[in-house]
């Protein structure tokens, strides 16, 4: 695939017409609609986008992962997509394809694929080829620009277009290229999925340089101290670790004192530490450090020198691992896959799912190119393994499809852009763990003659029936929903009675998702996300029995996924966006014993999760440790960096036009409550919102638009003059900390900032504990204050109108015509101003002040693969934990870590044991005496009961044995006050229980069931 050129996933043999021409990439940068690619943006960079913008990419070979990948290419917003196939639509085609309908087969799949494919993003252009593809139309991509090309689903033709490469590719660039000077040569990337096994293979020419190896942030450091040394010992502020390595390259900014270092040339750093390095340079004869300075990581280029392919299958060299369980797997699939290319080359076909002659032939073959393999020759080739390979070499699975379609359009991106370390050379994969447990006889890969012909090829029929008939649960329809609907309506799930699939979600359309959650179109924005994925996911499959609902899930929605909803699910799949709904459905999952698939995106990486019942461990079980945030007093003081200035001016923003506000209608709606609110509470906070109405009312009340010229000048004169002129008369220039340090780390605030006379005040407290959570100082004359503060807001409204109000405003990051993000990133920007820190455009200040989460297709599709993978595994059953794999991915390294779960805790007494897992049911409404003694027949002594924070029980308490022929659900009506809605059976307890040796034993919840 390419930029300023193409890319190619081939497939299918056949004649070949040329239905359109290729556009040509003039090469100019474009406009970028921030709007829609804002995500994007966030993980690429204008100057990436740019160059995807004038990319145009060939796509070779229409079915499952071509589609997958052709999808991936055109959200992204490249120049043109052309695509190219020579077979025909097959029913066959319909298990991993979303692009087709039963109505396309017998239409050229190039064809068929145009209108879908534009549908997705009507800023490309695109394109087909239906003949063979030959050198000159190749020669005419080079001239267009085309940088790479990516083979899919027929190796052989594959392999005969990479002849045709070679003649192009490894010839000088100056005897082809006359109008472009400097071209890159055609990067050539070659990937199959065979059932449930899948490849890939990347040739990015003799010198391919990439710009960026994992597009992470460059590090940066404040510095605290540089020795006169040789070599120079800089040190660094504690306030956070340095992430630097031995051997990068750093440059230095902002330095008073030693300003030999301010010049901007890199220089290599070694003995890297927490808070220090040495520089790797002489410093003893540059002036003395006086304070000050920043030191910023510079990222380094990096060349890679590709093999061509028949090189690379001779010497493959080291293979990129994913699961280290399976280390010894590389080389046998790069064995089985010349194989199969072999075994296609002599008979013409594919091998037979079921089809014992077919696998033997096949495994034959590997042995016979094992045995010349040399020093590589593999001692054992594993013939059951190989048959798995043999039985599904002909089906293109969605899954497999969706996660190689997700590598392979990040490899593109790659070739496009020099963006992102490249896979270097071979990938191989296998989930073969996902077939069922049981043996399959032959009979049950029979076809069918049905859209799920495929998959039955692997999977066998009766698993086929189980995905059908699953009732599933989807939490979410965002990027990762739309890409779940699409896969599980084309696996067949829930697509016959009685399973049902029902999802959720209670966001509407913005036009920022339709980058990559590509079931939405532009004329959807406003409309609810739930109906209208539904809707998409039907089109795809209409045997799809899909209910879309517009809740949110949470307690205050248990009326609607009640008890008897969740009891009947056969599996819950995630597609949250946040932490604390990941936990309420992870805890309902646990609850109700239900498996739960979980994953996650953050920019190129991606991860997933397998919560299985009994087997794994729960979400919940391990937690991330918290997002570290700034110190309060430095983001109001003390700023360092933009993210403190931008973190300021968000809540600047919030405090003045949305919080105030809001305070101020609070108190006209109800004075007398709000009034004797604030003086109970009689501290700095409610004198701090006496203060906040009173300005609104009174002192910065605007009735003009020149008050609110005046108003906005003098906040400009407190925010960026007077406030910085209090800091520095309350720590002047000299001033110590109570360790005799100099205070001021950075360069001193205020040496260009030019304002008014101002007066300081001298008894003013500016906050510097770290540890401090408000910026209000409490007082022993706050009641009075707050009292004088009453008398002047209630004069105030007597002034007012009955029914003034005002109009507080929400933060909104992605609407430019309400000028927000203006706002904010001015206030930002003035304020890293004052502090000598380096500003940031609008586009930036919107991904942090925003909290913009970094967002690209590839990632998500392949995560949502990875998930369906496993689905296979829960809805066959009988699988075991090490048969699960929890994923990690990175595709801008590339790196993936896949492993099994971690299995639960396990808890033992006498001769039982639970997990987290296991909940104990009491039914036929029991007694507290009752419960009590079914407790103490399992040798447990319960010592307390309650319900939420009421307490039920307590052995301690002598009135409490009065309640021991009271049913346990009265008593939590009567002692809790709880109301038990219709819908709900069940009440749960917590019960602490000791042993007869008294050692607390940690037992289930328990759920007493009373109706």
């Amino acid at each position: 695939m390419s930029s300023n050129g193409g890319s190619i996933s081939n497939n299918n043999s056949g004649d070949h017409s040329v239905v359109r021409d290729i556009p040509l990439g003039d090469g100019n940068p474009q406009d970028i609609d921030e709007d829609l690619h804002s995500r994007q943006l966030a993980v690429y960079g204008r100057e990436t986008m740019r160059r995807l913008f004038a990319s145009n990419i060939l796509v070779s070979g229409m079915q499952g992962l071509g589609a997958e990948i052709a999808k991936n290419l055109v959200l992204a917003g490249v120049k043109s997509v052309t695509v190219h196939d020579e077979g025909t639509v097959e029913l066959w085609d319909l298990s991993s394809n979303f692009i087709f309908s039963e109505h396309d087969v017998g239409k050229n799949r190039a064809l068929a694929s145009v209108q879908k494919l534009q549908d997705l993003n009507n800023a490309v252009v695109i394109s087909t080829l239906t003949t063979k593809l030959t050198k000159e139309q190749l020669s005419d991509f080079q001239d267009n620009l085309l940088r790479a090309i990516s083979m899919c689903e027929l190796p052989n033709a594959a392999l005969m277009l990479w002849f045709l490469l070679t003649l192009i590719k490894r010839k000088p660039l100056s005897s082809m290229i006359t109008a472009i000077n400097h071209q890159p040569t055609i990067a050539f990337i070659k990937a199959e999925v065979r059932g449930l096994f899948g490849s890939v293979f990347c040739d990015f020419g003799p010198e391919f340089t990439v710009f960026d190896v994992d597009g992470e942030e460059p590090h940066t450091g404040i510095i605290a101290s540089i020795s006169n040394d040789n070599p120079a010992l800089v040190s660094c502020v504690d306030d956070e670790r340095l992430e630097f390595q031995d051997g990068d390259l750093v440059v230095f900014s902002e330095i008073r004192g030693m300003t030999e270092l301010n010049d901007g040339k890199p220089r290599k750093i070694k003995n890297a530490r927490p808070y220090s390095f040495t520089l790797d340079e002489d410093t003893s004869s540059f002036g003395a450090y006086d304070r000050g300075g920043i030191v910023t990581q510079v990222k380094q280029p990096k060349v890679l020198n590709f093999k061509p392919l028949r090189e690379a299958l001779k010497d493959p060299g080291d293979f990129l691992l994913s699961d280290f369980s399976k280390f010894d797997r590389p080389p046998l699939l790069h064995l089985a896959f010349q194989a199969l290319d072999k075994f296609i080359a002599e008979l013409g076909r594919f091998p037979v799912a079921g089809s014992e002659d077919d696998a033997q032939k096949l495994i034959s073959i590997v042995g016979e190119i094992n045995e010349g393999s040399g020093d590589r020759k593999l001692d054992d080739i594993n013939p059951k393994l190989l048959r798995y390979f043999a039985f599904g070499a002909r089906a293109v699975l969605n899954p497999m499809a969706a996660m190689f379609g997700g590598i392979v359009g990040q490899e593109v991106v790659k070739a496009c852009s020099g963006k992102f370390h490249p896979l270097f050379q071979f990938f191989y994969f296998d989930s073969v763990e996902s077939l069922p447990t049981e043996p399959l006889e032959p009979s049950d890969f029979r076809p069918l003659n049905c859209r799920y012909d495929a998959q039955i090829s692997v999977f066998g029929s009766k698993l086929q029936k189980k995905l059908e008939d699953a009732l599933v649960f989807v939490v979410g329809s965002g990027a990762l929903g739309c890409e779940f609907l699409k896969n599980l309506a084309l696996m067949g799930v829930s697509c016959n009675s009685p399973g049902k699939l029902t999802v959720t979600d209670d966001d509407v359309i913005e036009k920022s998702n339709l980058s990559r959650q590509f079931l939405f179109r532009d004329w959807n924005i406003g409309q609810a996300k739930s109906t209208v994925a539904a809707s998409a996911a039907a089109v795809i499959n209409p045997q799809l029995r899909i209910e879309a609902l517009q809740n949110r899930v949470g307690p205050e929605t248990e009326n609607v996924f009640h008890d008897s909803f969740w009891e009947n699910l056969n599996v819950v799949v995630n597609a949250l966006d946040n932490v604390n709904a990941r936990l309420y459905v992870d805890q309902r999952c646990l609850y109700f014993q239900k498996p739960l698939l979980e994953s996650g995106t953050l920019g190129a990486k991606c991860n997933t999760q397998m919560v299985i019942p009994h087997l794994t461990e729960n979400y919940g079980a391990s937690r991330d440790p918290p997002e570290k945030q700034a110190p309060m007093c430095t983001v109001h003081s003390f700023p360092h960096n933009i993210d403190h200035c931008l973190t300021w001016a968000r809540s600047e923003f919030e405090g003045l036009l949305e919080k105030t506000p809001a305070e101020v209608n609070a108190f006209l709606s109800n004075p007398s409550e709000y009034v004797s609110g604030m003086r109970n509470a009689g501290d700095a906070q409610a004198r701090d919102n006496l203060e906040r109405v009173l300005e609104c009312l009174d002192r910065e009340r605007c009735e003009t638009f020149q008050d609110c010229i005046t108003w906005a000048r003098l906040k400009f004169e407190d925010y960026f003059a007077n406030r910085v002129k209090q800091l520095t008369y309350t720590f002047p220039e000299d001033a110590a900390t109570s360790t005799g340090a100099p205070f001021w780390k950075l360069a001193d605030a205020v040496d260009k900032v030019i304002v008014p006379e101002f007066q300081a005040k001298k008894d003013v407290k500016i906050v510097t504990d770290e540890k401090a959570t408000s910026l209000s100082t409490a007082s022993i004359d706050d009641a009075a204050v707050i009292n004088e503060l009453v008398m002047q807001v209630e004069q105030c409204r007597t002034t007012l109108e009955s029914d003034f109000r005002m109009k507080p405003i929400q933060f909104e990051k992605d609407d430019d015509t309400n000028y927000h993000m203006d706002m904010i990133a001015g206030l930002a920007n003035m304020r890293a101003r004052n502090y000598s820190i380096p500003e940031v455009d609008k586009l930036k200040a919107k991904f942090i002040a925003g909290r913009i989460i970094p967002a690209i297709a590839t990632s998500t599709a392949m995560a949502t693969g990875l998930v369906c993978l496993e689905l296979y595994k829960v809805l066959a059953g009988g699988h075991k934990v090490e048969d699960y794999r929890n994923t990690f991915a990175n595709l801008a390294l590339p790196l993936f870590s896949m492993a099994e779960p971690v299995p639960p805790k396990v808890v033992k007494h006498r001769d039982m044991s639970w997990t987290v897992w296991d909940r104990w049911i009491v039914k036929d409404n029991p007694t507290l005496r009752e419960l009590l003694k079914w407790l103490s027949d399992k040798g447990l002594n319960a010592y307390s009961i309650s319900y939420g924070s009421c307490l039920l029980y307590n052995s301690m308490f002598p009135r409490h044995r009065e309640r021991m022929d009271k049913k346990v659900v009265d008593l939590a009506r009567d002692v809790a006050k709880v109301e038990l809605p219709p819908y709900r059976h069940h009440l749960d307890v917590v019960v602490a229980c000791e042993d007869d040796e008294d050692n607390d034993i940690d037992i289930p919840q328990i759920s007493i069931y009373f109706r």
